[in-house]
């Protein structure tokens, strides 16, 4: 569809959105900074406000924060729900979640126009989200908003998460205005679009992929307890060097991964927290935020058997104890198969070389997918480069991966899906 034949905003219109979207929380290197609940996450998402009751939505907010625009065009009519998240890590690529929830409202803007103009009224009414805390760079865990949303985290005990400077999740959204009380949409469908975060579009020259399924994954807070001693005058065989054990799961993650040739098995160590982290004090406590994953449920099974296996290893040689904080998981789970089928077909009637994929990553549509028919969609990222300044889409991607999302969530809209 070119830009004569939109009803709504335009292609044209949609880059120059984009464009102004990226100049919130933007660095000096081409990406942007906005964590949750920060200064420029409130500054973006007031914005997006604006921009979709221009687009005639009414925007409100439920009590984790979420970010919803609602266009009701069949009164009392469940929602088909589309969107992504625009909290970022710190120094990240602007595309990774932002342009989900962009192309979702340009979506639903081209709709109620187009539906507006011909006078049709669909089966399900329109629902743009920007969920909270997608990243869980400052706030754990990842997925916070959707989590709620969906029944798998308690309100009450995640509004109580804190950062690592004590700030509640609850005094965050309070402190920028937008924890709110709106009940939560029926939902009857949800779609999002996303940045693939790899290389496997790029690569085989598709223009959409079509997620068929996630990896599955463990995703572990686990604390060394050693004990604090100076690091001069503490003899080596009397230390219990919390750092060192951190240290040694550090090694541990890569060699487990290493160990599954033929898994295929990711595993990593994202973030670090030393305590005292003085130049001259021995570590009494470090905490260590680990993940495995995997497509193959035996595979993550076995490589979890072997990280405990090296945690008793590590309490020995490094005379700590480890302690399991939190865990996060899900498993290799698959998006609905009517959900793909719609998709390709779309693809397909619209001429985009498309095929199907897991995703690596999770996403807010990870928990969707477990409530309602839901349809995830990547479009390609060059090189494969995320959670970087360096994160790039083209803009002809961009614009492909908003006629196939405006496609399919007319569909989705008419009752593809039941």
């Amino acid at each position: 569809m070119d830009d004569s034949q939109t009803l709504g905003p335009t292609d044209a219109d949609f880059l120059a959105d984009f464009a102004a979207m990226s100049a919130f929380g933007a660095t000096g290197n081409g990406g942007v900074d906005r964590q949750a609940a920060t200064a420029a996450d409130a500054e973006q998402r007031a914005w997006m406000a604006e921009l979709l009751e221009r687009f005639g939505a009414r925007v409100q907010y439920d009590e984790i924060g979420n970010q919803f625009g609602l266009i009701e065009l069949r009164p009392g009519a469940p929602y088909v729900m589309v969107g992504s998240h625009m909290d970022s890590q710190p120094t990240a690529g602007k595309y990774d979640g932002a342009y989900g929830v962009l192309a979702a409202a340009h979506t639903a803007a081209r709709l109620a126009a187009q539906w507006r103009s011909d006078g049709t009224t669909p089966t399900y009414n329109l629902a743009v989200v920007n969920w909270f805390n997608e990243e869980g760079s400052r706030f754990k865990p990842s997925m916070m908003g959707s989590g709620v949303f969906t029944g798998k985290l308690d309100l009450a005990a995640t509004l109580e998460m804190t950062d690592v400077d004590g700030v509640t999740v609850y005094d965050a959204l309070e402190l920028i205005g937008q924890r709110g009380n709106a009940p939560r949409p029926d939902v009857a469908a949800y779609a999002e679009i996303h940045v693939e975060q790899g290389k496997g579009l790029e690569k085989d020259g598709l223009t959409i992929g079509v997620v068929e399924a996630t990896w599955g994954a463990n995703k572990y807070e686990l604390t060394v307890h050693g004990e604090q001693g100076h690091t001069g005058a503490t003899l080596m065989p009397d230390r219990c060097d919390a750092l060192l054990g951190a240290s040694m799961l550090v090694v541990a993650a890569r060699e487990i991964a290493e160990a599954f040739e033929h898994g295929p098995l990711q595993t990593s160590v994202g973030q670090m927290l030393i305590y005292p982290n003085s130049p001259v004090v021995i570590a009494s406590e470090v905490t260590v935020l680990l993940d495995l994953r995997s497509p193959d449920a035996d595979v993550l099974a076995g490589a979890d058997v072997m990280l405990h296996a090296r945690i008793a290893e590590v309490e020995r040689k490094a005379n700590v104890e480890v302690r399991q904080a939190t865990s996060h998981r899900w498993g290799v789970q698959p998006y609905t198969e009517a959900g793909v089928a719609l998709a390709e077909q779309v693809a397909d009637d619209l001429g985009l070389k498309r095929g199907r994929t897991m995703t690596l990553a999770g996403h807010d549509s990870t928990n969707m997918k477990d409530v309602v028919p839901t349809v995830f969609l990547f479009v390609p990222s060059v090189d494969g480069v995320s959670h970087n300044e360096g994160e790039l889409t083209h803009d002809e991607d961009m614009i492909d991966g908003l006629r196939m999302l405006t496609e399919t969530v007319r569909r989705l809209c008419d009752g593809a899906l039941g």
